[in-house]
């Protein structure tokens, strides 16, 4: 089958490559069987066998995308390279003209399928102007936690 799919493929002039070309089944209700690929990852956005809901309510199985472990991983590592905790000559303006576009562009491009696995990443931006803020204004520093 994947042969089949590379001279397809050289016929249209795309070439595959090796080592990263595989074939996936995409599992969900209407197909049950096991395969050794049942997800993939396609540019930051992993696909693999999800819970949904259907518009009536009722739950099934799909094969739906989010962003990807690997995506998620680069872009908390992005934002501890910020180093928001040293930042306390700052004030919030700065921070967020700094911090703002990288998130709304993340939230928009990553967030339009199960924009609830970036929750993460947000918790750690969350967590981290906290601790700007409790090293910057001394009567924050005795909370730990800022209720919603």
């Amino acid at each position: 089958m994947l042969a089949a799919l590379t001279s397809r493929m050289e016929e249209v002039g795309l070439r595959l490559h090796p080592t990263k070309t595989r074939m996936v089944y995409c599992k969900d209700n209407r197909r049950r069987g096991s395969h050794e690929h049942t997800s993939f990852t396609f540019l930051g956005y992993t696909f693999p066998p999800r819970g949904a809901r259907r518009a009536d309510g009722t739950m099934f199985v799909g094969f739906q995308p989010a962003v990807s472990p690997e995506a998620l991983k680069k872009m908390s590592q992005r934002v501890r390279r910020w180093r928001i905790r040293t930042r306390t000559r700052h004030d919030l303006g700065e921070l967020a003209a700094l911090i703002n576009p990288v998130v709304a562009g993340r939230m928009n491009y990553y967030g339009r399928f199960y924009r609830s696995q970036l929750n993460p990443l947000l918790q750690h931006i969350n967590t981290y102007l906290m601790r700007w803020a409790g090293k910057k204004y001394r009567r924050l520093r005795a909370f730990k936690r800022f209720q919603a």
